[in-house]
């Protein structure tokens, strides 16, 4: 009886290890993206744009949007490189985006935002807006793959 239980137990824990092996998550990898997003709005705002994510050697196309309300008033373009952080898959950088810290900061044309979505995908961007908008907030805004 007792040569059964090692046995078991052996045998067991073996599975245990391997299933365990097999369990651990993926270390998520960072991919680059660049967008172009241009907005406009008086009082209530829209943003429409495109973009590309390399990720693993790959070009994905993105399709942007958004609404804002609140203080905004004028019509930019901004253009917008950076990298994503945390991703699992291509997929992982749908969803809708919300600002990280301060969110969005321009500077003599100059714009930097970090923006997170509900899976964890932290997008780093910096890049130059042209146009005039009083308020240009990029909290709220959805990205899809193409």
């Amino acid at each position: 009886m007792n040569a059964i239980t090692r046995r078991s137990l052996i045998l067991s824990s073996g599975a245990a290890l391997a299933s365990g092996a097999l369990l651990t998550p993926a270390e998520a990898a960072t991919g680059s993206i660049s967008v172009r997003i241009v907005s406009a709005g008086f009082i209530f705002g829209a943003s429409l744009g495109s973009g590309i994510l390399r990720f693993q050697g790959t070009d994905y196309r993105l399709r942007i949007g958004g609404i804002s309300a609140g203080a905004t008033i004028g019509a930019s373009g901004t253009d917008l490189v950076g990298t994503a952080y945390h991703l699992h898959q291509p997929a992982d950088i749908e969803g809708i985006y919300s600002a990280v810290g301060a969110g969005l900061s321009i500077a003599g044309g100059r714009s930097a935002a970090q923006l997170t979505n509900a899976r964890g995908v932290l997008l780093r961007l910096h890049g130059r807006q042209m146009g005039l908008m009083f308020s240009i907030d990029l909290s709220g805004m959805s990205i899809n793959l193409a």
